[in-house]
């Protein structure tokens, strides 16, 4: 096992994730795996995780990790979460998603929730993060004004979170389908590849055993 760990599933394919950084990759975080981790972990990724399955990571398992030493990283989903609910204990929160959670711009977890197959980590809905991100390019692009962004988003907050889609959010507002078809707004995907790299370049800041 590396001295690397990152908690991934549907949020990134693992072969783009190797390519970003080169590290032991295990399924979704869940309550309890943190304990588990051996001695001589040094640098911890969070990712995904599991929310209804499983208890999630508490805050508290975060901060044990970080006595330890051990250098903790967080984004785009339960990571996302847990950093900006234990940064200033040491945790670092990487990307938007984060700074959302961080600056209390949004604040319910099932935000950044998705319904996948657990076999396959094949994503069948589409998570409030990403629909944020895709109707404020919308906005700004002036294909929607900023009062009917707000509206969809109103909506989809009232809606169960495995149900929620961009086809969905085009139907809502026809003058939007055509914008969310040309291209999948994945900023947590964005994020999880700004995480991996962000923990590539400071691994090397990690100081030498024995020095």
């Amino acid at each position: 096992m590396s001295d690397t760990i990152v908690y991934l599933g549907p949020t990134l394919d693992r072969s783009i994730a190797q390519s970003c950084l080169d590290a032991t990759y295990l399924p979704p975080i869940k309550r309890g795996d943190l304990s588990t981790l051996p001695h001589g972990i040094q640098i911890v990724g969070i990712i995904d995780g599991v929310f209804h399955q499983s208890l999630a990571v508490s805050p508290k398992e975060v901060i044990a990790l970080l006595d330890r030493g051990v250098r903790v990283y967080g984004a785009s989903s339960i990571g996302a979460l847990r950093a900006a609910e234990t940064h200033t204990y040491g945790m670092i929160g990487v990307g938007e998603i984060f700074q959302m959670y961080r600056d209390c711009v949004i604040d319910a977890d099932d935000e950044v929730a998705v319904a996948y197959d657990p076999v396959t980590n094949r994503v069948v809905s589409e998570p409030l993060v990403n629909i944020r991100s895709a109707l404020r390019l919308a906005v700004e692009q002036a294909i929607i004004p900023d009062h009917e962004a707000a509206e969809i988003i109103s909506t989809m907050k009232g809606i169960y979170y495995p149900s929620r889609s961009y086809e969905l959010a085009g139907q809502m507002c026809p003058a939007l389908a055509p914008f969310l078809k040309a291209a999948r707004y994945d900023q947590k995907r964005d994020d999880a590849m700004l995480l991996l790299r962000t923990m590539a370049e400071r691994r090397t800041e990690l100081p030498i055993e024995g020095s």
